[in-house]
């Protein structure tokens, strides 16, 4: 594992925030200030093709990035943009259905949409 590669699966395990590429890049340049935003995404994609970290999809036009590679559940809040880790038990039988149904599935991700708690109590960004 390249020092490169090390640093920034310490940024994205040393933070809860699910973080874009360009977020990592910056607090990356503060470590190694000549790293390049190519090496960034270069290694992101390294350490989602390992299983280190997981690369996360919610319709926008870039993607998030989650230090924790395990399975788990996502909230999106619409109005401040924040994305939150649920501490929920996985719908495991969720897959089973899937098999049954005659599908290979692997894993299965949910995310939840809406207002996070700080929003809805008029806390949050507009």
């Amino acid at each position: 594992m390249t020092k490169q590669k090390r640093l920034i699966l310490e940024i994205l395990r040393g933070t809860r925030v699910h973080p874009t590429a360009d977020w990592v890049y910056q607090q990356a340049r503060q470590v190694i200030p000549d790293i390049s935003l190519g090496t960034v995404y270069r290694n992101l994609r390294l350490l989602c093709e390992a299983g280190e970290i997981m690369e996360l999809s919610f319709g926008s036009t870039f993607s998030r990035f989650d230090g924790n590679p395990l399975n788990h559940y996502h909230f999106v809040c619409r109005q401040c943009g924040r994305i939150y880790d649920l501490d929920l038990p996985l719908r495991e039988e969720l897959e089973d259905e899937v098999r049954r149904a005659g599908y290979e599935g692997e894993h299965h991700r949910l995310g939840f949409y809406g207002r996070c708690p700080e929003c809805a109590r008029g806390a949050g960004n507009p």
